[in-house]
């Protein structure tokens, strides 16, 4: 994609009009959560999935189905209980009869993971077998059933909520399916002038909702826009470091993570630092990615990646804590160089 000064700012207004129309649609059913919400688009236009954490009734579920709302999407939702099977995501092959000849054949009859904004409802209830089924359509966006490769209909987005405190009856979420969530979110009460607002609205008849302001087409567009914008090497060295530093013993490791990290960040923890950095950029009005697009990434993007040692459990100690040890410990090289 070769642009001239002008095309570049054209497609970067655009991009920033959907943004903002996207954040007044969802705020009409969705009270606070603003930085949420960002963070859910900025991975939607990263091509990335959310895993969503927080207690019951903060309105994680709500949440996902507005955002299927305003992004005129196809919406299916998998509660995921312990009785859940792989079949019962994916799809599976059954024997269906001609009426008028009584040949029988196989018929692949599709999953709910044939959507294209998949809730995954308390993911974590599922187990580990059912859990599986996730990974290759979250990798590849495709799935593969009686040996036949299926592709997924794009844009393709999975939003999996997850109980914090309720852990009986669960199954925590293997490394390898943590990884492929592009950011995981914590999502938190709501204040005093915030649950006024939910009151007003939930329990005097008004009944809000949120308008189409985006279709496939445009998303898919905007994904690709995101891919061009510039990532100066001493930036891109940043996200890199970062990354590095959460490594137990590395060259860049800091003292917290030698400490209390068993294993560090993979790299797509470093993939999801750019993309996003870059989505960042263009809602500053910039073409390039900067220090602190970076930066303000890093938790999201990171903390679900770090697995502590039985030191840092033992300690209470939150990947929160270590990742913000590694942002004041990592110096941003040729800062001077870059544009803020």
């Amino acid at each position: 994609m070769v642009m001239n000064e002008k095309e570049v700012e054209a497609q970067c207004r655009q991009f920033r009009e959907m943004f903002e129309s996207l954040r007044r649609e969802v705020g009409k059913v969705i009270v606070g959560h603003q930085e949420t919400v960002d963070n859910v688009l900025i991975s939607l236009f990263s091509g990335g999935h959310v895993l969503l954490e927080g207690v019951p009734g903060l309105g994680k579920t709500l949440l996902v189905r507005t955002l299927s709302s305003a992004f005129s999407l196809e919406f299916r939702r998998i509660q995921f209980t312990p009785d859940l099977m792989p079949a019962d995501i994916v799809g599976t092959n059954i024997v269906m009869e001609d009426q008028a000849t009584g040949r029988r054949e196989f018929q692949f009859q599709k999953g709910p993971i044939f959507g294209q904004i998949i809730l995954a409802d308390e993911i974590n209830r599922a187990t580990p077998k059912t859990q599986s089924a996730m990974l290759e359509a979250m990798q590849e966006h495709s799935v593969t059933s009686g040996g036949q490769v299926r592709k997924l209909q794009e844009p393709f987005m999975v939003l999996a909520t997850q109980n914090p405190i309720e852990q009986e009856g669960t199954y925590p979420l293997p490394e390898a399916q943590l990884d492929r969530f592009f950011f995981k979110l914590l999502v938190g009460y709501s204040n005093r002038e915030q649950l006024k607002t939910i009151l007003d609205r939930t329990t005097t008849g008004q009944d809000p909702r949120a308008e189409s302001v985006a279709d496939a087409e445009k998303i898919l567009w905007a994904q690709r826009l995101v891919k061009h914008v510039v990532v100066a090497e001493h930036v891109q060295d940043y996200a890199i470091r970062l990354v590095l530093a959460t490594h137990p013993e590395g060259e860049f490791a800091t003292e917290m993570v030698n400490r209390f990290v068993r294993f560090g960040s993979s790299p797509r923890g470093v993939q999801a630092l750019a993309l996003a950095g870059k989505v960042r950029a263009m809602l500053n009005e910039r073409y390039h990615v900067s220090f602190d697009d970076i930066s303000q990434s890093v938790l999201p993007a990171l903390r679900h990646r770090l697995l502590l040692n039985f030191e840092g459990q033992a300690e209470g100690m939150s990947t929160d804590g270590v990742l913000k040890d590694v942002i004041a410990n990592v110096p941003r090289a040729a800062e001077q160089k870059a544009v803020s």
